[in-house]
């Protein structure tokens, strides 16, 4: 796996952890759930079932693009624009444990 990887994982792990500490905020944690959902569904369509980390690492330089567009189809509470990088790097953070070549 190559420094870039990791260095990208270690983002998603950041962002996996602000989403958590959302839990003490319902409102917000509730609207981020519903991103990282979209976020997921949106990544099922563009990776696959198949993938390996360093696909996915490149399906996230596209993510702030298609990320917003994704979450803008959201409905309305769900819509918090402030979650858009963390519900990103949470979902990335998620669907890594399915790449073929995931390590913890």
């Amino acid at each position: 796996m190559s420094t870039a990887t990791d260095i990208v994982r270690h983002e998603w792990a950041n962002g996996y952890r602000r989403f958590e500490s959302e839990r003490e905020t319902p409102a917000h944690y509730r609207a981020l759930l519903a991103q990282i959902e979209a976020i997921t569904e949106e990544l099922r369509r563009r990776v696959g079932g198949v993938y390996l980390l360093d696909e996915l690492v490149a399906e996230y330089g596209r993510a702030d693009v298609w990320g917003h567009h994704v979450l803008t189809e959201l409905e309305p509470p769900d819509r918090w624009a402030p979650g858009l990088s963390t519900a990103v790097d949470a979902a990335f953070y998620l669907y890594a444990r399915g790449a073929q070549d995931y390590e913890p």
